[in-house]
């Protein structure tokens, strides 16, 4: 793996030097800001031939291009906005001026989130936005980072399968995940919708902006999303040669490589590859198998190609493809909770029994001595085709894809070096498809709208079967009662059930969003969603191994543990929702927006089996009632001066038959299961603050306070604690689970004036970002135990920059090396210890990028 970062990030270093070796008359010209000063020692480019001058101390140039006209010039400089002018065959004989915007301004930042290009201040969705040019600079290479530049993001995971990814709390199950459920929040790359939240582990491949939208966007987007969306956008072919690379080293062994480059193939054709490559050691040291865990291993390419047979049509093709192969997301012991059982049934006497310790219990020690591998191997990848046309004031666009994910696993669920599980794998495929067609545009000045109709097809099988199976410790975690049978040589050693669970999938929706300017500062924006979904599973348990008797006593103790299931289960269901948004601009300062909209989030299946009740399956579980949401928000946009914004929302999200994962004592749900809580509410307030103070400082903030509840959930399993009293208990007024009350983050930077750094002009740089969160529930049902304390990161670097050519960052992430979990998970079978997922260490390195334009 090193081997081949280092020969890709090689190949593409030389190839972005290679791109710019390759008459007409001289073109003279001067760049100037825009109080006509000169800029001096712009840099100059012709797009087509890569040509590459600097202007002089006055902003003077001359260049003398190696081909006709037309072609467009570039003039970009450190502290300014890069501009472009297209030269003809009038303009190539006449001095030209070149105007540069000054960077102390805030920047214009154009979304897409509408299916248009508009200025983030103007559009009437709370949104965040974070620039490839940010990710690469801070290091926030995949979605667990930018939740920490984002608060109102909550991402969990103990490993890319059991990922969850929620916005104000909403949107994805905690803990363990179930496939049988749909996300909450939507996660889009150039409008091709992920449905699996284990791609939300990958690195970034050359990433040109992150949207983040908050509240439901059902009426904008394919998929129904109730919680907010993740709208990602790559960098396309270019029709001029570009190219980039960069490589990152650091230490725990730490190196990443990325590049791409881009160039025309015909004057109508374009291509770019880009790839990216990560390799880390383990952060963990397993002292049974004497070597580091919980590394990283990951390896992506991406490719497009660009066809644009007119000006009113583009065809853009993709694809991509990731594997990784991580040694690792083992979870470290943190703790144990007295629970409700008998004495011998504790924790600390099970293993004092079994002559057993711990090889630590200061989880920070990061310490384990776990018996069975750690293993977290998945690869995805899909085609995608993307076909804008221009159409009747508008643009009518198609997107194609089809996707798949493989996901092989091994997991070491009893957190011990005992051998009470001994196995725990659920190997998996999924194949989705989707088609989307959508116009978007304007009838008139005062009436645009957005029509779409969207397909979605999947199907998820064990590939070839989920397995759990016992150890030879097995005996005394499950002992229920202090008969001698349970010491019986061999009784649970190797007993295990082999799952068969099948999916499959289908949604359709037509969906409809206008914006009518009522007065020319005074809009409405109603849309609407008529959803349709048909879903079926078949499940299907076999319980294998274990000590082969005839002695009913012994097999009633091991059919206590595992036990044959099956049950198959199908349900359609169609819904409307929509929503209302009045907007009113004040001022060219001020806008305000005032939201109701509706969601819906369909039906669920549980696919890792159900748990028993008096030695049945309860079925009546099978089939998960769909989620229902009412959502009301507010929300006010500001730009004081020309240097700075100010946004603040407030909003009221109730859910009726909330989707929930629950964890039980019951081993043959080992995964958990899917229940529906009658009633859930979050509010909050968002504050978002972005300003440049000068033209060498900016600084940025963001506050999220979140207070999210269960209103009514009167059947919740209990918690750890309560293991061993009864079944269900009434959390009503609880917390839910993942949502720190306050959460914020902030940064800045100061800069230099022009400077040189190996013969090059740019800028130098310190910058630093920061994040804190409160306290938070880990647990579906709260717990006194299962609480994650609140923490605060903070993530400085400093370097060099340059508009063209070479940059230099030495970075450090967690820099006051703090000791935080990101998440608590019970130990299976509710034995009263749990786990942790604990964050990284203080990381540090440096980063060496050189770009070609």
């Amino acid at each position: 793996m090193y081997k081949i970062i280092l020969l890709l990030s090689t190949y593409l270093l030389v190839s972005s030097i290679a791109v710019g070796q390759h008459t007409a008359p001289a073109i003279q010209g001067k760049v100037v800001d825009r109080q006509n000063q000169p800029v001096p020692h712009a840099t100059i480019t012709i797009r087509e031939t890569n040509q590459r001058f600097a202007a002089d101390a006055d902003g003077q140039f001359s260049v003398i291009p190696t081909q006709l006209p037309p072609f467009r010039i570039r003039a970009a400089s450190v502290g300014y906005r890069s501009s472009e002018l297209l030269i003809d065959n009038r303009q190539s004989e006449a001095a030209i001026t070149l105007q540069l915007e000054a960077e102390n301004q805030v920047e214009e930042v154009i979304v897409t989130s509408r299916r248009r290009q508009e200025q983030l201040q103007d559009v009437p969705i709370p949104i965040s936005v974070v620039s490839g040019k940010f990710v690469e600079e801070s290091g926030a290479f995949n979605v667990n980072r930018i939740k920490e530049i984002v608060p109102s993001v909550q991402l969990y995971s103990s490993n890319p399968r059991n990922t969850g990814i929620s916005i104000r709390g909403l949107g994805t199950t905690f803990g363990l995940t179930n496939d049988g459920i749909d996300p909450g929040v939507g996660f889009y790359v150039d409008g091709v919708y992920y449905a699996r939240n284990a791609v939300t582990t990958l690195d970034f491949i050359d990433v040109e902006q992150i949207e983040v939208l908050r509240g439901p966007q059902g009426t904008l987007f394919g998929k129904n999303t109730v919680a907010g969306a993740f709208n990602i956008t790559t960098r396309k072919p270019t029709f001029h040669s570009t190219a980039d690379a960069e490589v990152s080293y650091g230490n725990y062994g730490f190196i990443q490589a990325k590049g791409s480059i881009s160039g025309p193939i015909t004057n109508k054709i374009a291509a770019r590859l880009s790839f990216s490559g990560t390799q880390r050691d383990g952060v963990l040291y397993n002292v049974a198998t004497q070597k580091h865990t919980n590394e990283l291993n990951n390896l992506g390419f991406r490719g497009q190609v660009l066809y644009q047979p007119s000006e009113k049509v583009d065809v853009l093709f993709a694809a991509d493809l990731t594997r990784q192969r991580p040694d690792g997301y083992a979870q470290v012991f943190a703790g144990v909770a007295p629970t409700l059982r008998a004495d011998y049934r504790q924790f600390e006497q099970i293993i004092r029994d079994l002559n057993y310790d711990l090889p630590s219990r200061n989880p920070f020690d990061r310490i384990i001595d776990h018996d069975t591998p750690w293993r977290s191997n998945q690869d995805l990848g899909g085609l995608s085709a993307n076909v804008d046309v221009k159409l009747g004031g508008g643009t009518l666009t198609s997107t194609s894809a089809w996707r798949f994910w493989n996901w092989d696993p091994s997991n070491d669920r009893d957190f011990t070096g005992l051998q009470a599980l001994a196995l725990s794998q659920a190997p998996s495929r999924h194949d989705q498809w989707s088609q989307e067609v959508r116009w978007a545009g304007d009838f008139s000045s005062t009436l645009s709208a957005v029509f779409g109709l969207y397909a979605f097809g999947q199907k998820l099988d064990a590939d070839p079967a989920h397995t759990e199976m016992a150890g030879v410790d097995q005996w005394r975690f499950a002992q229920n009662s202090e008969s001698s049978l349970w010491q019986t040589p061999g009784l649970f050693e190797g007993l295990g059930i082999r799952s068969y669970p099948s999916m499959r999938s289908f949604s359709t929706a037509l969906f409809t969003q206008f914006d009518w300017k009522i007065l020319p500062d005074l809009r409405l924006l109603p849309g609407l969603r008529l959803n349709y979904d048909d879903k079926s599973v078949n499940f299907r348990r076999e319980v294998f191994g274990g000590l082969q008797t005839e002695d009913p006593a012994l097999i009633a103790l091991q059919r206590g543990l595992y036990s044959d299931q099956a049950f198959e289960a199908r349900v359609d269901d169609t819904n409307l929702s929509g929503q209302i948004t009045l907007a009113y601009k004040a001022n060219e300062k001020i806008n305000t927006f005032a939201t109701f909209s509706t969601g819906f989030k369909p039906v669920g299946l549980n696919l890792g089996g159900l748990p028993n009740q008096d030695g049945q399956p309860m079925l009546e579980l099978a089939v998960i009632r769909p989620e229902r949401v009412a959502h009301y928000e507010l929300g006010i946009k500001t730009n004081p001066t020309t240097n700075m914004q100010l946004n603040l929302t407030v909003y009221n999200t109730d859910v009726r038959d909330y989707q929930t994962q629950v964890q039980a004592a019951d081993l043959a749900v080992n995964r958990g299961y899917l229940a529906n809580a009658e009633h859930v509410r979050v509010q909050g307030l968002e504050f978002d603050a972005n300003a440049r103070v000068s033209d060498w400082f900016s600084m940025y903030g963001s506050v999220a306070y979140t207070d999210g509840k269960y209103v009514s959930f009167t059947n919740a399993p209990p918690p750890l604690e309560g293991t061993g009293g009864p079944n269900f208990v009434d959390v009503s007024g609880g917390r839910l689970p993942g949502i720190s009350e306050w959460a914020t983050s902030f940064g800045a930077e100061v800069k230099s004036k022009s400077a040189r750094f190996l013969g090059q002009r740019g800028e130098y740089f310190f910058a630093a970002d920061g994040f804190y969160r409160s306290t938070f529930s880990s647990n579906p049902t709260p717990s006194a135990y299962l609480v994650v304390p609140g923490y605060t990161l903070v993530n400085p670097r400093i370097g060099f920059r340059s508009q063209d050519g070479v940059s230099v960052t030495v970075w450090a992430r967690n820099v006051f090396n703090t000791n935080y979990f990101e998440q608590l998970l019970p130990g299976a079978g509710n034995a009263g210890h749990y786990a942790a997922v604990l964050g990284d260490p203080r990381t540090y390195g440096i980063t060496l990028r050189y770009a070609w334009r």
